[in-house]
Formats: structure tokens, sequence, C-alpha cells
């Protein structure tokens, strides 16, 4: 039955009639776990509300076998004490592959190599900090001599590497990963990275302390009379592009934005490119799937900011009208991260399995000797 409009002009709907989704209070009484607040918060507005969605997303991308899921990483993640959550991302299965900054990856080296971070005392000066070794990353401190550290496991997995085999990021990741391996009992990206088979990817590999400490080393070879090690980032690109090209369906989880996530996301238009210009005969490779927290707004113009759906003319995303499901969150990532990390992870039964494999080694472990 038609409605009849009013004096104004108007047509009042009913929004249960219209099939409108309602939203909910949050009422933490009935909160118990992380993934129940998570939950009540997708059903509320604003950031709440993107969370929320986030979560639902990554969860769907995480239950999807024939998903394979890129995580992208800028920002010192890794000085923001968020290193662990990458490494439960990636043992847990959720996490194929890693893109990231290289800074990222040297601070991560230093939490696994068994050394801290500290906070930041706004009373300190700035001038003081640097003559002590403090390097300051907004309100927490990295010391020098973490870096230094640093350089020794990278010295000692450069000084035997073959001069006939070509370094490239993911190489060298892998060999720290295996270092760590062998040597650090605790956690760390990229140990957890070469136990699991996840390749880590670090496309301005020459922008951190990674990079400098291939550069000490190149000196070091010429002024002891050996070969230098030739850096070939063609092989990051190529072996990227291998693995996505195998795969059925593709996810992107992205923290910040910056290098590598554009390095990632450009891998659809390489496809396009493979086939459009007569080089392989191959379909449209596009991400499925979109999960990014970043609070880069849009307006800048930069890519950062830069919306999935503005990714969709460029041909590296699948288009929501055709499948594609993103969720994108405009939040600091030390805040969204965690919330939607556990949440992900509890949908799963990570922790509970972890749990239990946990138990069971204590279980046959032997008992500690009496003093």
């Amino acid at each position: 039955m038609a409605k009849e409009k009013g004096v104004t002009g108007r047509v009042l709907h009913d929004p249960v009639e219209d099939r409108l989704t309602p939203i909910y209070p949050l009422d933490l009484s009935r909160v118990k776990t992380v993934d129940d607040l998570v939950r009540a918060m997708g059903q509320t507005a604003f950031t709440g509300r993107q969370i929320g969605d986030a979560a639902d997303v990554l969860e769907a991308m995480a239950g999807d076998k024939d998903c394979f899921v890129v995580m992208t990483l800028s920002g010192a993640m890794t000085v923001a004490k968020m290193g662990l959550i990458f490494c439960d991302l990636v043992e847990s299965g959720v996490v194929n592959a890693i893109i990231s900054t290289g800074a990222l990856m040297a601070h991560g080296l230093v939490e696994a190599t068994g050394h801290s971070h500290f906070r930041y005392d706004p009373k300190m000066d700035d001038r003081e900090l640097f003559v002590a070794g403090y390097n300051r990353v907004y309100d927490s401190l990295e010391p020098e001599v973490n870096l230094d550290a640093v350089e020794e496991v990278m010295q000692h997995i450069l000084k035997h590497w073959d001069a006939e085999e070509s370094l490239c990021s993911w190489k060298i990741n892998q060999r720290i990963g295996e270092h760590l391996a062998r040597h650090a009992k605790g956690r760390g990206i990229l140990k957890s990275c070469y136990e699991c088979n996840v390749p880590v990817f670090v496309p301005a590999f020459t922008d951190s302390e990674l990079g400098i400490d291939v550069a000490l080393h190149q000196r070091l070879r010429k002024k002891g009379g050996r070969a230098r090690l030739h850096f070939d980032p063609y092989e990051d690109f190529e072996h990227y592009a291998e693995t996505m090209l195998a795969t059925k369906r593709m996810g992107l989880f992205t923290i910040g934005g910056g290098v590598p996530r554009n390095w990632a996301q450009q891998f659809g238009v390489y496809a396009e490119l493979l086939a459009r210009r007569g080089y392989e005969k191959l379909p449209l490779k596009r991400y499925n799937y979109g999960v990014r927290i970043c609070p880069e707004p849009v307006h800048w113009g930069g890519l950062s900011g830069s919306t999935y759906t503005e990714a969709v003319s460029w041909g590296k995303f699948v288009p929501p009208e055709e499948g594609g499901r993103f969720a994108e969150v405009f939040d600091d990532a030390t805040v969204a991260l965690p919330l939607i990390a556990a949440a992900v992870l509890h949908r799963l039964g990570y922790f509970n399995a972890k749990d239990s494999k946990e138990a069971k080694e204590s279980k046959h472990s032997p008992a500690p000797v009496a003093k």
C-alpha cells in the first residue's frame, strides 16, 4: 500500500519494513572476552563499528582455505611492542607472507635477541639522548647498543654468504630467522616466519638498519680482498609475483601504508600488464579481501590514505559488486590491531590450541632440579 505524502512532501518509512540494520548500545555487563567486546563494538558506530567490521573481514579471509593472506607493515610497530601479535598471526596460519619496512624488522630483531626498548621521559633533552646513545621513537627509546647487537647478527650471517648467490630481502630475512631459531630462546617475527615458512619481503631494504649493515659489510669485504655481494631487488619482485600468481584468491591485511602497502598492491597492476601487453595469458589477479588500519585521511592524496575503492580503479582489488570484501579502520594500530587480532584468533580457536600444546609440552618436560 503506497504511503501518502505529508504536508511537507515527505514519505516517512518504517526502518523495519525497509530492512535497515539496527545498532545497539554496548553493554559491558555482557562482555566476557575480547571477542565479545569487538562483536559488540561492531554493532555500534564510528571507529568502534570499523573495528568490528574489520574483525569480520579478517575472519572471513582467514577462514577461506583458498585465500593467501599477505600482511604489510609500516610504522614503528615492533618498538611499540606489537611484535608478538605478528608472531601469533603467523603461527596461527592467518598470515602467509609479510611485506614490511626494514626498520620494523630491525627493531623486531632487537626484541628477538633479548634486548629491550624503554619509555621516553619528556623531561629528557634530545641532544642529551644522542650523546647517551638513546634513539627516540616518539615516546619510546631504542638504545644504540641494541642496533650494535643487530649488526653482530647481520655480520655473522653475511660473512658466510657465498658471493655467487645474490642477496635479496626475503633470503636475508630467512637467514636471520634461521639464526634466531638456532640461537634465540624467545619469540620473534623473523623466527616465527622461518619456522612457519612465511617469506618476509622488504622492498625499501636500504632504508633501514639492516640495509646499513649490508653496506658496512661490503666495506669489510673490500678491505679484506673478498668479492662484494650483489643485491638484486628483482629477486624479491619475481619471487613475490610467482607466489601470488599461484594463488586462487588473495587477501591483504595492512598496518599503516607506505612502500609495503603499495609494493603489495602493485602486483595486480603487474599481472594485468603481463596479460594486456601480451607477455603471458592469465586472468586478472586482484585481491579479494582487504583490511587496513591506518589513521591517514584520504584527502591528502597519498597512498597510505587511499581507499580500497580507489585501488579498484587501478585493477588491484576485486570490486564489492563482484564479491570483494573490505574493511578500513581509521585508528592508531596500537589500539585497533590488538582488538582485531585477539578477536579473530579467539574465533579460530588459536589460543585454546596453543594453551593445550603448551600444557602438553610442560607435562612431558623434565622437572626442575632442586638446588
